[in-house]
């Protein structure tokens, strides 16, 4: 029995391309609005559809437990949930449904139902929350459990009465982040995480947010949940919670899953001094800008700290196609950051985008040329996403018709009219990853320092073929 069970609706079965890598990550913010729930002394449980085969499953555990209130609340940190794919928009409408079937209320925070909350309010959700959802949920609950407060004055939610659909004025983003507690972590079976990544990689991943919120202004990036502030935890906090979570949960790996990791300044040094002083030795990744990352001496700072891998939204070799964005880089800075962190011991990755408006071959030259130039440690390549509230969507949004969202996270559909058609963006896709896995192989062969070379350098015998009949493929569509 609880009056409050909390669940997402991330299902990694849904999405083949992350269910055949299994390297789950935790639901992180779905664990932090648990832990405020929890802490205020309500009464709940938390289900974790992450390894669950279908959205009905949940039936079951709402007969068991019979909450009050069933929370869906999605994890806004990951980019894949960010992406609003429409199997778990499909799977939050089932449970949604089987919930209000056994008497509960429910409620939803995401990315999906903040672009749309008149639709979850129609499949029958009763309160939408929008924007960051801690203090939201916290008040809503009270609302709903204890009689507190008046509808009309709980902030950042949206539901139904007489005369159709409600918003409430936005609430304001918690800017002290040192005051919400750490997530629920003991909620949750890390086990399972764990057995499947060491069976798929041989090493423990863990997901820590540092900051919330981006500042930048891409023209392509949604921002519904955080906004476009930045406010981070402090160093000292961060550093609290990684010396729990080893002593806890041996995690052998950190995945920081900030938007843009250390953006105030003096940040990443002050963790980097914490990090030595404590002997706390880690390995992590990280997402950031080029031109961020040649600041102070970032790069320095997190070759310190342990940095392994440093992801930058590279997503083009154009600056035509860059300025476009309104990225607000320079091809140059990208070139300079990521040779600076090959010396420093750090691997450079890259987000790659094609298919923007205006993109041509001329620009899809220059960033493979950039991309084999430079060879970074590892690519994940996309093709321009109109998400609402961009700039970008209101460009290209006359030409989106029934489908404006894909099902899964390698669909890769090309959903405006671009240059090209869209066989050619997924096969491009293809044709890059083919090529710089063969040079990688070649670069492998001609080092072979270690057996992990060795096995690299034995997949030329496919890679080869593999980049040859690409690039034939590709070269119909190009001329």
């Amino acid at each position: 029995m609880a009056d409050i069970l909390i669940t997402h609706s991330y299902f990694l079965r849904f999405d083949p391309k992350q269910w055949k890598l299994q390297r789950p990550y935790a639901p992180l913010a779905t664990l932090y609005a648990a832990a405020v729930l929890d802490n205020a002394g309500f009464d709940i449980d938390f289900y974790d559809v992450m390894f669950a085969e279908t959205a009905d499953k949940i039936e079951d555990v709402i007969k068991e437990c019979q909450p009050k209130i069933l929370v869906i609340y999605d994890d806004g940190f990951n980019y894949l949930t960010k992406m609003c794919l429409t199997n778990m928009r499909e799977a939050a409408f089932k449970m949604s449904k089987i919930a209000k079937r056994y008497g509960c209320r429910v409620i939803i925070s995401s990315s999906d139902s903040t672009d749309h909350y008149r639709k979850y309010i129609e499949e029958g959700v009763d309160f939408v929350i929008h924007g960051e959802g801690e203090k939201t949920l916290l008040e809503l609950c009270n609302f709903l459990l204890k009689n507190e407060l008046d509808i009309a004055n709980i902030k950042g939610i949206s539901y139904l009465e007489r005369n159709g659909v409600v918003q409430n004025p936005a609430r304001e983003n918690q800017k002290n982040l040192d005051i919400i507690p750490f997530p629920a972590w003991h909620l949750i079976n890390l086990n399972e995480y764990r057995n499947r990544w060491l069976k798929s990689t041989g090493y423990f991943s863990i997901n820590i947010g540092t900051t919330r919120g981006c500042p930048f202004k891409c023209n392509w990036c949604a921002k519904p949940i955080y906004g476009n502030r930045y406010n981070s935890r402090s160093p000292q906090n961060v550093v609290t919670e990684l010396k729990m979570l080893k002593e806890k949960y041996q995690f052998d790996h950190v995945w920081f899953c900030d938007d843009i990791f250390g953006l105030k300044p003096g940040w990443v040094n002050q963790f980097a001094d914490l990090i030595q002083k404590d002997n706390l030795v880690i390995r992590f990744k990280i997402q950031s800008r080029a031109d961020l990352l040649l600041e102070e001496n970032n790069i320095d700072a997190l070759a310190r700290a342990g940095c392994d891998e440093a992801w930058v939204g590279a997503e083009s070799g154009s600056q035509k196609i860059l300025d476009a964005m309104d990225k607000g880089i320079k091809v140059e800075e990208i070139y300079q950051a990521t040779r600076l962190m090959q010396r420093k011991g750090i691997k450079p990755c890259f987000f790659l985008q094609f298919g923007y408006p205006g993109e041509t071959n001329k620009e899809i030259e220059a960033t493979m040329q950039m991309v084999f130039e430079l060879m970074p440690h590892d690519l994940g390549i996309s093709v321009s996403y109109p998400l609402p509230g961009t700039k970008f969507y209101e460009q290209v949004k006359s030409q989106l018709s029934y489908k404006t969202n894909w099902s899964d996270s390698d669909e890769l559909l090309m959903m405006f009219q671009s240059t090209y058609p869209p066989v050619f963006y997924k096969k491009l896709q293809r044709h890059v990853h083919y090529e710089f896995r063969k040079r990688q192989a070649w670069e492998a062969l001609k080092n072979l320092h270690h057996l992990k070379d060795l096995q690299k350098a034995c997949t030329l015998g496919f890679r080869i073929p593999q980049s040859i009949i690409s690039k034939a493929v590709i070269k119909k569509y190009v001329g």
